[in-house]
C-alpha cells in the first residue's frame, strides 16, 4: 500500500513564508559601497603645512623670548639695601647701628633707548617669521606640484603599458595572419615589459615624492592621497618684469629685515651715546647710637668720573654696524634683483615650452600615434615605425609634464618673493 505524504495546511505554509518575508525586510544586507577615493586641493596642504611647520613655531617661540628681552631692558635697576654697625663692644655698649639704602639713578633715557634697540630687534624677529611663513607656503606648493608632475608620469606610464598590451595583441594576431614576422611579435613583447618597468619606477617616484610633501607639510605619516590636478585649467599667463620686481621690493621680508637693521643700529648708537652719561648712585641711611641714645641719619651721593671710560669703544662699535646696515640693504636689493631675473627666466622659458607643446606639439603627437596605430593594425605600418611614433608621443608628453611643473614651480617661487627652504636652520 503507498505510503500517502504528510500535507502540512496552507495556512500554514502561508504563516511560515510571511513571517520570512517579514523578518527579511526587517533586517536587509546593507549594499557593498565602495570608498569614494580622496583627493586634497593645495589649499588644504597649504593650511596643515601652516598650522604644523616647526620652523613657523621656532620663529614665534623666539618673538615671544624678545618680548621678555624687552621687557626686562625697561626694569629700573633694584635698591639695595644692608646693615651697617659701628663702635659695637665699645665699653661694653651696642654701639651704633643702622641700615643703609642705596638706589642707583638711571640718566640720559638708558632704560628707553634700550628698550627701543630690543624693539627694533622684535619687528625683525617678526619680518624672520614672515620669511618662514612664506617659505612654508613655497615649499609646500612646490612639493605638491612635483607630486602632481609624478601623478601625470603614473597616468602617462599606465597609458603606455595600454599600449604596449594592444601592440602585443595586434602583432600577435599579424602573425598568425602572417603578415608580420615573429621579430615583430618579440619587439612588441619587450615593448610592453620595458612599459610595465616605467611603470613601476613612475610609481616609486610618486611615492617618493609624496614622503617629500609630508615633510614639509609636517606630517611624516601622511597616507598617500590624489593630489586635485588644476593644471589643464590654469592658463600660463605672463609675468611683467617691472611689476614682479616692484612688488618684491616693496613687499620682500629680506628688504624690510634689512631696513629694520638699519632702525634697530641707529637705536642702539643713541643708546650708547646715552651710555656717556654717568649713572648717579644715592645713598641713604638711619643709625641709632646707644651710647647716647641719639639717631643720626645720613644721605651720600657718588657719580663716576668719566675719564678714561667714556664709552667710546661700544660707540665706534655702534656707527660700525650703523653703516654695515646701510650696506647690507644695497646688498640684499641686489640679491633681490639678481634673484627675480633667474627664477623670472625660468618661468619665461618654462611658459614658452607650455605654450608650444600645448598647441603644437602635443596635439601631433596625439594625431601621428592615432594613425600609426590604425596603421599598423591594418598592416599598412611597420612595427619600427609605429615604436618611433610611440616613443615621440611618450617623451613629448613628459617634456610637457617637467615644462609645466617648472612653470608653476618657478611661479610659486615669485608669488612668494623668492623664499624656500623652510626646514633649514634659521638664521638667528
Amino acid at each position: 500500500m503507498a505510503r500517502v505524504p504528510h500535507i502540512f495546511p496552507i495556512w500554514v505554509v502561508l504563516a511560515a513564508f510571511a513571517t520570512r518575508m517579514g523578518s527579511a525586510a526587517e533586517t536587509p544586507d546593507p549594499p557593498a559601497r565602495q570608498p569614494e577615493p580622496r583627493t586634497m586641493r593645495l589649499e588644504q596642504l597649504e593650511e596643515l603645512a601652516l598650522e604644523r611647520s616647526p620652523a613657523l613655531a621656532v620663529a614665534a617661540r623666539r618673538i615671544e623670548a624678545l618680548q621678555g628681552t624687552f621687557l626686562q631692558a625697561g626694569l629700573y635697576p633694584n635698591p639695595t639695601i644692608g646693615y651697617q654697625g659701628e663702635e659695637i663692644g665699645d665699653e661694653g655698649r651696642a654701639g651704633q647701628q643702622g641700615i643703609v639704602v642705596s638706589q642707583r639713578i638711571v640718566t640720559g633715557g638708558k632704560l628707553g633707548w634700550n628698550r627701543s634697540v630690543v624693539s627694533q630687534e622684535i619687528a625683525a624677529a617678526e619680518q624672520r617669521w614672515q620669511m618662514q611663513r612664506y617659505r612654508v607656503i613655497s615649499d609646500v606648493h612646490a612639493a605638491a606640484h612635483e607630486v602632481i608632475a609624478a601623478q601625470r608620469t603614473v597616468a602617462l606610464a599606465e597609458k603606455l603599458v595600454q599600449l604596449g598590451d594592444d601592440f602585443l595583441r595586434t602583432a600577435q594576431q599579424l602573425l598568425a595572419a602572417r603578415e608580420v614576422s615573429r621579430l615583430d611579435v618579440l619587439q612588441a613583447n619587450i615593448e610592453a615589459q620595458a612599459a610595465k618597468l616605467r611603470l613601476e619606477r613612475a610609481r616609486q617616484s610618486l611615492a617618493g615624492q609624496w614622503q617629500q610633501l609630508a615633510a614639509q607639510v609636517g606630517i611624516v605619516d601622511l597616507p598617500l592621497t590624489t593630489i586635485e590636478d588644476d593644471w589643464d585649467r590654469r592658463e600660463p599667463t605672463p609675468l611683467v618684469w617691472e611689476e614682479a620686481l616692484q612688488r618684491l621690493l616693496q613687499q620682500s621680508p629680506e628688504w624690510l629685515h634689512a631696513a629694520v637693521e638699519i632702525e634697530r643700529a641707529k637705536a642702539d648708537l643713541a643708546s650708547q651715546c646715552a651710555g656717556r652719561r654717568p649713572d648717579v648712585e644715592l645713598v641713604g641711611g638711619v643709625a641709632y647710637n646707644f651710647a647716647s641714645g641719639d639717631t643720626h641719619a645720613g644721605v651720600g651721593l657718588a657719580v663716576p668720573l668719566q675719564w678714561f671710560d667714556r664709552n667710546q669703544g661700544n660707540i665706534l662699535r655702534a656707527r660700525a654696524e650703523l653703516n654695515a646696515a646701510h650696506d647690507q640693504l644695497a646688498r640684499v636689493e641686489l640679491m633681490l634683483h639678481r634673484r627675480l631675473a633667474a627664477v623670472f627666466q625660468e618661468y619665461d622659458n618654462a611658459r614658452a615650452t607650455v605654450v608650444s607643446y600645448r598647441s603644437e606639439i602635443l596635439p601631433a603627437a596625439d594625431e601621428a600615434l592615432q594613425l600609426v596605430s590604425k596603421g599598423y593594425q591594418q598592416g599598412e605600418v611597420g612595427y619600427l615605425e609605429l615604436l618611433t611614433v610611440q616613443r615621440t608621443f611618450f617623451q613629448t608628453n613628459l617634456d610637457f609634464v617637467a615644462a609645466f611643473r617648472d612653470l608653476q614651480i618657478s611661479r610659486t617661487r615669485i608669488e612668494n618673493l623668492l623664499l624656500s627652504n623652510a626646514l633649514d636652520e634659521p638664521a638667528p
